[in-house]
């Protein structure tokens, strides 16, 4: 076994605050990530705690944007054993889907794990990423209204307080709280049909589905909630759009979650040095330092009814972003005090 990768996941699970007499559970598909989850279980035996591992047969491929399908679904008797679980790593990808809620209002904390171990290394979590990611939070909490801006012609509101905010800074140690490692954002939903403007996306930015920067600018028509108009000279525009569209689904439209990233380890380039597409996650372009985090689709994160399977991360560079008239990020930098990075 990887010894770097043992001493990696134990003080994860010491962050995550595994002792003696817990049960951990790691769920995974087929044989994916077969090497994390000896590592997360002997890690976790060293700390005291009991381990089992449920692992199901992946009978579809994974496919980048789709979300809230996964291998245990209908499956009563594996979702009814991680409910047992004080926590269970995710190695198969529950997001965005009823089950995980099933299992989260249990107060069974989940731990999703994804990224390779480069990116673990990288990103790994810090005390000061949580107090950060923890005000952002607060802040969002107690806010009526986000409003931000770029100078490629963005200018979206969102009404705020419908939905609660959901912290990820890469560790749960709180009965029934879901994280992802690694991370460093935090982010809300705007209220139903309280979302208005333009979202332009410009070269740089990111289409997280697609794991690639946009080269062309995408302008995007928002009316109480929904995108209605996709429109753009490039083939960005079009992908985009014919991407949203193959899922026959209106719900694709629909404006999902909003916040913005404070991990100053993640690299927004991080796609244009990877090699290896198919290993690497998307963790880098959501939580870089200074992103708005803008997306499409889903909502049953953070409590919604919308579980359409398409969705699309957006971060964003260079965007200036108020929530309640209190400048947060201006050009892209994080300008609250409370919010910057040491060194930044």
């Amino acid at each position: 076994m990887d010894t770097e990768l043992l001493s990696l996941f134990r003080k994860e699970l010491e962050l995550c605050r595994v002792h003696e007499g817990e049960v951990l559970t790691v769920l995974s598909a087929g044989n994916e990530k077969a090497e994390y989850a000896q590592a997360f279980m002997v890690a976790a035996q060293a700390l005291g705690a009991r381990t089992f591992h449920v692992n199901v047969p992946r009978t579809q491929p994974i496919v980048s944007g789709v979300q809230g399908r996964h291998p245990i679904a209908g499956n009563q008797p594996a979702i009814d054993t991680l409910k047992q679980a004080n926590i269970v790593i995710d190695l198969m990808g529950l997001l965005f889907s009823k089950e995980q809620t099933e299992i989260q209002v249990t107060g069974t904390r989940i731990l999703r794990v994804m990224e390779p171990i480069d990116v673990l290394r990288q990103m790994f979590p810090t005390e000061d990423l949580r107090r950060r990611v923890e005000f952002e939070k607060q802040l969002l909490e107690s806010s009526k209204e986000l409003h931000f801006t770029s100078a490629g012609g963005t200018d979206i509101t969102y009404k705020l307080s419908q939905y609660p905010v959901i912290s990820e800074y890469g560790y749960t140690f709180e009965p029934g709280r879901w994280d992802h490692l690694p991370s460093g954002f935090s982010f809300t939903q705007g209220n139903d049909g309280a979302i208005d403007g333009t979202v332009v996306l410009m070269p740089g930015d990111i289409l997280a589905a697609f794991k690639s920067y946009v080269r062309s600018p995408i302008k995007l028509t928002v009316k109480k909630g929904y995108v209605t108009d996709i429109s753009g000279d490039g083939l960005d525009a079009q992908l985009l759009s014919s991407y949203i569209a193959s899922f026959n689904d209106p719900r694709g439209y629909a404006i999902s979650h909003i916040g913005w990233g404070l991990n100053e380890r993640a690299n927004w380039h991080q796609f244009a040095v990877t090699r290896n597409l198919s290993n690497e996650h998307v963790m880098n372009a959501l939580s870089f330092y200074g992103n708005v985090l803008f997306s499409t689709g889903p909502n049953t994160e953070v409590g919604g009814d919308n579980d359409t399977p398409c969705h699309m991360d957006m971060p964003m560079r260079g965007c200036s972003l108020w929530v309640d008239d209190i400048p947060i990020l201006k050009d892209g930098h994080v300008v609250h005090p409370e919010m910057k990075a040491p060194g930044r």
